[in-house]
């Protein structure tokens, strides 16, 4: 049917409807574009910088002033709200809440910006108003701290060389910014199966365990934190696997069938 577009009150809700589901102008979507890459960006590195200073030192240094015993609800505050609004945003009913965050249809192209952005403003929450607790149990000194340090280091390496596997521009929220900004629809990686994902399906969530528990100072803050984000890194893949198998099908269950979840299998050199 043809709209009737003389009359003008049915033509300036054409030109909205229009309007919410156009790109928007050249600079416009261009200057949207790059201040959204650079937030994201920049929230990205100091959430990761923040997280590998903090978890250094064991959570014995932060910015939280809370009093005790209230502290102890706010930083539960903050190591809750890091999971639960990680994994709801990846359900359905989530992802369609990120591409409305941004007007229009810039929206939905910049969604994984978006979420990359949220995450890195909640980790940031997490490690930079933590309020410590004052107790530190154990800090390696002498040539255990080098050979701790070493480890921690290797899984911070470990960690980036499986969100690179994973497909970087997602993962540090790229794709969407870089798409709007060549006016592009958003083109997602193939289901990850080289490097790291060619031993383990889930080797970001796995290196990041091994950040936790590498640490070369340990307090009561530091072991409350790695006991809950391991428990998220083995629990949280269990839901990404279930929209893998919706995206990829048969193709993700003979990926699943040959590879393991967490652990690389050890293989047997066959009898000559």
């Amino acid at each position: 049917m043809k709209i009737p577009l003389h009359n003008p009150d049915i033509r300036r809700l054409h030109d909205l409807v229009k309007g919410a589901f156009s790109p928007p102008p050249g600079r416009a979507r261009i200057g949207l574009a790059l201040a959204m890459g650079a937030a994201c960006h920049i929230m990205f590195a100091a959430a990761v910088l923040s997280m590998i200073w903090a978890m250094f030192f064991g959570l014995s240094r932060g910015l939280g002033t809370v009093p005790w015993p209230w502290a102890g609800f706010a930083n539960s505050a903050l190591l809750l709200q890091f999971p639960l609004g990680h994994s709801v945003l990846l359900t359905k009913r989530g992802r369609r809440w990120l591409s409305k965050v941004v007007p229009g249809s810039a929206g939905r192209t910049l969604s994984t910006t978006t979420y990359a952005l949220i995450a890195s403003l909640q980790l940031l929450a997490l490690f930079v108003l933590w309020t410590p607790s004052g107790i530190i149990w154990w800090r390696a000194e002498g040539w255990v701290f080098w050979v701790i340090c070493a480890c921690y280091g290797s899984a911070w390496i470990l960690l980036g060389k499986a969100n690179f596997d994973a497909g970087l521009e997602v993962q540090s929220g790229g794709l969407g910014w870089l798409s709007l900004l060549q006016n592009l629809k958003p083109i997602f990686p193939d289901m990850p199966q080289s490097g790291l994902f060619r031993f383990i399906r889930q080797p970001i969530y796995v290196a990041f365990a091994l950040t936790l528990w590498t640490a070369p100072v340990w307090t009561p803050d530091q072991l409350v934190l790695a006991l809950l984000f391991t428990a998220y890194c083995l629990l949280a893949p269990l839901l990404k696997e279930r929209r893998f198998m919706t995206f990829y099908g048969a193709r993700f269950a003979a990926y699943k069938a040959q590879v393991p979840y967490a652990l690389p299998r050890v293989r047997k050199e066959p009898n000559k």
